[in-house]
Formats: C-alpha cells, sequence, structure tokens
C-alpha cells in the first residue's frame, strides 16, 4: 500500500515517555478525522504497545523505542514500535491472554488488547534482537459512519 504521510519517533524507554507516544500518535492520527471512539482505540493500543518495550524489553536498562506512523491510502493508520531488546522467545504463547513475563503485577493482556482495539496485529520478535509490533487501523470516513 502506498502512504500518504509518515513520521518516525525514537525515545528512551522510560515510562514517562509512554504518554508521549499515546498523545502523539493521537495527534498524527487527527488528520485523518477519526470520531473520538478511534482515538481512543489508537491511543489504548499504542500505550499498551509502547508499555511492553519498556517493560519487557529493557527490564534492566534504559533502551531505545522507535514509533512509526503511516497514513496508508484506504484511510488505513499504521503504527509501528519497535525496540532492540530482548526479544520474545515464543511469540504464540506470549499472544496468549494471561501469559507475562513481567511479574505478579503484569495482566498479560496486552496484545489481547492491542488486538481488540486495531484492526490489524502482527508481532515480530528475536531473542536478543528485539521486537516489532505493527497495528492497523482503518478510520471510517464520514460516508461510511
Amino acid at each position: 500500500m502506498k502512504q500518504t504521510n509518515y513520521i518516525k519517533l525514537e525515545f528512551p524507554s522510560r515510562s514517562v515517555n509512554e504518554g508521549f507516544a499515546r498523545a502523539a500518535a493521537a495527534a498524527f492520527a487527527a488528520q485523518m478525522d477519526p470520531t473520538m471512539e478511534e482515538l481512543g482505540d489508537i491511543r489504548t493500543a499504542v500505550s499498551e504497545a509502547v508499555t511492553n518495550a519498556i517493560v519487557h524489553a529493557y527490564p534492566d536498562a534504559v533502551g531505545q523505542v522507535q514509533m512509526r506512523m503511516r497514513i496508508l491510502e484506504g484511510d488505513v493508520l499504521e503504527i509501528t514500535v519497535r525496540d532492540r531488546g530482548r526479544g520474545i522467545p515464543d511469540v504464540k504463547q506470549a499472544m496468549e491472554p494471561m501469559y507475562s513475563t513481567g511479574g505478579e503485577e503484569r495482566s498479560g493482556m496486552g496484545f489481547t488488547i492491542m488486538g481488540s482495539f486495531m484492526d490489524g496485529l502482527r508481532v515480530r520478535s528475536a531473542p536478543d534482537k528485539g521486537t516489532a509490533v505493527t497495528m492497523k487501523k482503518r478510520i471510517r470516513t464520514k460516508e461510511q459512519t
């Protein structure tokens, strides 16, 4: 699909940057004239993806998180959150509801939440190389509502 606009961000894996990433995604998506519900979905999914990178990719250090957002033909917003952290040994297992490597305080619902708020979710990962989470959301135009 051809892109019509894009943005790339990079920030340290500090929890204070999760809110920034969520706000940046909503601000970028605003040019597509989404509904408040669609904006809420985007914010929630980005929050989960960035929090996963902060908590799981770099558990004992601060690393880099990259976020790329593209507007594709057909009113599709694509968001990729990437880290170069420890990676996920078994992506299929990690995507199961309630599975977590983050300790008892983590629900293990991050990927499930991302998938339920977005129209598409793809997770690619390799141990010691990092993880890329790509999410897509089709924004309904006024004629489609």
